[in-house]
């Protein structure tokens, strides 16, 4: 184990959190807010000891696979834990506990709150929880490696183990180039969101904190309301944004270079796509007589469903009081999440398509038991590494959610509760149903339930390996 370039990493984490705490910092001055004096003591004390770790080099920059999973792991975690200082010194959220678990959920772009009244919190503390989603969204590893030649070659191991989806892959050949081609796409596309809700008359500030939590399918709402208060317009802009944001990024790079016929062969795209206007079509009549219009219905139904699948977590009406049907199809949603290599949550899309074609080919085996029948996607075939892992992925993912349910049980809340806070934390939503859902909140379970939920977001957006790696001693062996 290369401590050394661990700690020297965890430094430019500290080094760059603390340029980001300057942008709450300016809004405190706008808007002349004591709380400003909470971001700026954690911002010097980020400062202090960045430049502390990062004042020498080491002399070993060899990054292996194991380094890469360990930082990641304690860099969300040293991240999350100063990103909270502000709540805590401002008293805005005076539980250590509390203000752990929201800025957890705003890194990971949970979007669970233990908040019950947002609107009371001062505009900087506001505008650091929904930018919390932002730097979470594509990573805060991957914006290092877009600023910084870290390690040389070994640097695509940090990416592998920070960016969701079954497998990682580099668009162009040095990995520091396509980081900056993913931060590239993540800021046009969250400048573009900003712009058309600026267009629908949207506060400035509103439509800030509000592109923010779509680019990071977070979910974050500075309203009590969620969304719920914001006119039909900015609604179904923040429908369409948070459906692209759930798209692989990979995708956009290939518009960027004119490749249509290998956007046209993306078997997750089209999946994705149809999942989505299938739920959409079918919640939209089961939940008709909720609603004055068909219309109403199909633009509320295709809200919630983009929020769910995409793992954002907005919320436009209490989905809790729909139909079992549903709600039904909105858990099952939350599981399947976006399509990996983008910013959303659950399971990936792309996982689920290789585990339906492995039965499909374990279906074929038993009719000709002697065929050789290989899995392929997008036309290419699918190695059997990768389709071990997302095997392997699977089982783990089961083990952690029916333990996680376990332990919240602990709690004794009704079975329904405690399943969908888990199902909310691990895929990364954040609303659940009954005691959790979108009108209510995660302030309910004990300190030791929101630390297992803490758990789980970390694990979810870390794609679990890397956080069940730091309780392996193996993992913190020199050599």
């Amino acid at each position: 184990m290369n401590y050394s370039i661990i700690l020297y990493i965890l430094g430019w984490i500290l080094n760059f959190e603390a340029g980001f705490l300057v942008l709450p910092g300016i809004v405190a001055i706008i808007y002349r807010e004591k709380s400003g004096f909470a971001i700026l003591a954690t911002l010097l004390m980020c400062l202090f000891l960045g430049l502390l770790l990062t004042r020498k080099k080491p002399k070993s920059t060899v990054f292996y696979t194991k380094e890469g999973f360990i930082t990641v792991s304690l860099g969300w975690i040293v991240l999350s834990i100063f990103g909270a200082m502000p709540f805590i010194f401002s008293r805005e959220i005076p539980s250590v506990t509390d203000a752990l678990f929201e800025t957890i959920s705003g890194f990971t772009t949970t979007g669970a709150s233990i908040l019950n009244e947002v609107e009371s919190l001062s505009h900087c503390i506001l505008f650091w929880r929904s930018f919390t989603h932002w730097i979470g969204g594509m990573g805060v590893l991957v914006f290092i490696l877009a600023i910084l030649p870290l390690c040389g070659g070994y640097n695509m191991n940090l990416m592998r183990a920070e960016s969701p989806g079954p497998s990682v892959s580099k668009l162009v050949p040095r990995v520091r180039s396509t980081a900056m081609i993913l931060y590239g796409i993540y800021i046009v596309l969250t400048l573009t969101e900003i712009g058309f809700l600026l267009a629908g008359r949207m506060p400035l500030f509103d439509a800030l904190t509000t592109a923010f939590g779509t680019a990071g399918t977070g979910g974050f709402g500075i309203k009590n309301d969620s969304m719920g208060s914001y006119s039909g317009y900015i609604q179904t802009v923040v429908t369409v944004f948070m459906i692209l944001f759930g798209v692989n990024f990979s995708v956009y790079f290939l518009v960027l270079i004119r490749k249509p016929k290998q956007i046209l062969q993306c078997e997750e795209l089209r999946l994705y796509l149809l999942v989505i206007f299938a739920a959409i079509a079918v919640i939209s009549v089961n939940v008709r007589g909720h609603f004055d219009s068909m219309g109403d219905a199909i633009h509320h139904s295709a809200f919630q469903v983009a929020s769910i699948i995409t793992t954002t977590g907005f919320a436009t009406v209490d989905f809790n009081v729909w139909p079992q049907v549903s709600r039904t199809i909105l858990i099952m949603l939350m599981f399947i999440g976006a399509c990996a290599g983008s910013t959303g949550g659950g399971i990936k899309v792309s996982r689920i398509l290789i585990l339906l074609k492995t039965i499909k080919k374990e279906l074929y085996t038993f009719l000709h038991p002697h065929s050789v029948k290989k899995i392929k996607m997008d036309g290419r075939t699918v190695e059997h590494e990768v389709v071990r892992s997302v095997n392997v992925f699977l089982v783990a993912y089961v083990i952690i959610f029916a333990f996680s349910v376990l332990l919240v049980g602990f709690d004794n809340f009704d079975l329904t509760t405690n399943f969908t806070s888990v199902a909310a934390t691990l895929n990364n939503i954040g609303p659940g149903l009954e005691l959790v859902g979108p009108a209510r909140n995660f302030s309910i379970f004990s300190p030791f339930a929101k630390y297992v939920l803490m758990f789980d977001m970390l694990a979810g957006r870390l794609e679990l390996f890397p956080m069940l790696l730091l309780f392996l001693p193996a993992s913190w062996k020199k050599f």
